[in-house]
């Protein structure tokens, strides 16, 4: 039977962990559910512009 090595780690989904985490904290702090904008803020998205702009 293999072990797995328990040092291999993978960027990516420790990233998305960390930004879970961030919105956990971020909800628990709000006394009311987060807004779609409040929830972008917090996983630092930012609206594309407009083509047209």
């Amino acid at each position: 039977m293999r072990k797995t090595d328990a040092r291999v780690q993978d960027p990516l989904v420790l990233d998305e962990i960390e930004l879970y985490g961030e919105l956990v904290i971020a909800a628990s702090a709000s006394e009311q559910r987060l807004s779609q904008a409040q929830i972008d803020e917090v996983l630092g998205v930012h609206p594309e512009t407009s083509a047209r702009d």
